[in-house]
């Protein structure tokens, strides 16, 4: 069974549902329906057109499924228009979808989440790690938007901003999570860039180019994870590296700043140093100052804290650490990587091993793990 080719119809096919009339958390189910039905029978009996047969097994599950609700005799009329199996046509609704998601009547964030669930391919624990809130609650919050919505006809598209945030949500869990996304989140803010003249799409599309230029450096061969200062600058993608920085300058220059252009601009900085000794982190501090000023994140205020003991040195890190609640996601590696700085290894080990308790996915809990293992070697000798 091919787990991608099913992820990457589900957009198309709850598009087409949506647009037939159905209304989203209704479609939603039958698309369920349907991928299901189609991991039991595939192997067996592969489809010619798999988009074909999801559009038709998808729209049979929404009417026998609208036959047994209340709105029998309002939904009577759609049991004519059942489409006929064959092709179904070859448009690409993902980003349509994405805009449909942030619907006015929807919080941001609760159609952040939406969007991130059923369009995005994200599971609730996945969300909510990124959104730092138990899983219990973002499931909560998931099912709210989905009751907002049913029934609600999806001819109001929602803003930029949110359609950006979920975008950028995904590139981040397909770029260090366990899911590749990151290559569809590219490619769906590059179409975005294509219709919409944004300074912020612009500084997002720089953002994503940039850090994806590091992939291939940012694993060994093994799987295991390579710190910044330690990849193979060799590795890094040039020409994604060219074009980001291109993007950002022309956004950067329309003077409407934003914080995927300042999170670009400290990305391109990285990019711009030939080694991890040459890196600008007096202008990274700056940028962060100007992000944590757009933002307001905790995040963002960690961050700072590692760019600060990198331009100050590692006791001005600590200092910028200390003023933040330590039950922050990586705080205690954050803390871990100054106090090392500092030369405090049986803190720096302790706290290592405590953050590799709480990384949120295998490849950082063994770095972490090793990391902590290291010093403790080190204070053995």
């Amino acid at each position: 069974m091919n787990e991608a080719l099913l992820r990457s119809l589900t957009p198309s096919v709850l598009g087409i549902l949506v647009r037939r009339g159905a209304d989203f958390a209704a479609a939603e189910d039958a698309v369920q329906d349907a991928l299901v039905e189609a991991v039991r029978v595939w192997p067996a009996d592969p489809p010619q057109d798999p988009k074909g047969w999801l559009v038709t097994v998808a729209w049979r599950r929404f009417l026998d499924a609208t036959r047994a609700d209340t709105a029998r005799r309002r939904r009577e009329d759609l049991v004519d228009e059942e489409p006929a199996p064959g092709p179904a046509p070859a448009v690409d609704d993902t980003l349509q979808l994405y805009f449909l998601c942030a619907h006015p009547s929807l919080t941001p964030s609760s159609a952040v989440a939406l969007t991130l669930r059923a369009v995005g391919g994200l599971t609730t624990r996945q969300i909510a790690r990124a959104y730092l809130v138990p899983e219990a609650t973002m499931a909560q919050r998931i099912s709210r938007a989905k009751r907002t919505v049913s029934g609600v006809r999806f001819d109001q598209p929602g803003d930029v901003a949110t359609v950006l945030r979920v975008l950028y949500l995904v590139f981040n869990e397909g770029y260090s999570g366990d899911v590749d996304l990151a290559a569809e989140a590219i490619r769906l803010t590059r179409q975005l860039a294509a219709a919409i003249d944004h300074p912020e799409v612009a500084g997002l599309l720089a953002l994503m180019l940039l850090h994806h230029a590091r992939r291939a450096a940012r694993t060994a061969p093994d799987g295991s994870l390579v710190p910044l200062a330690e990849q193979d600058r060799g590795r890094w993608d040039t020409e994604s590296i060219a074009e980001g920085v291109e993007i950002l300058q022309a956004a950067l220059a329309r003077d409407r700043l934003g914080e995927f252009q300042a999170q670009a601009a400290i990305a391109a900085l990285h990019a711009d140093a030939p080694t991890a000794e040459e890196t600008d982190w007096v202008q990274i501090v700056e940028w962060y100052d100007e992000l944590a000023r757009l933002t307001d994140s905790p995040v963002v205020r960690l961050n700072r804290a590692v760019a600060v003991g990198e331009a100050d040195g590692p006791r001005a890190g600590l200092a910028a650490l200390a003023a933040l609640d330590d039950s922050l996601p990586r705080h205690a590696a954050v803390a871990a990587y100054l106090h090392e700085r500092d030369g405090d290894l049986a803190t720096a080990a302790r706290l290592y091993a405590e953050a590799a308790q709480k990384a949120p996915n295998l490849a950082e809990r063994d770095h972490l793990t090793r990391q902590a293992a290291r010093l403790n070697a080190r204070g053995c000798r």
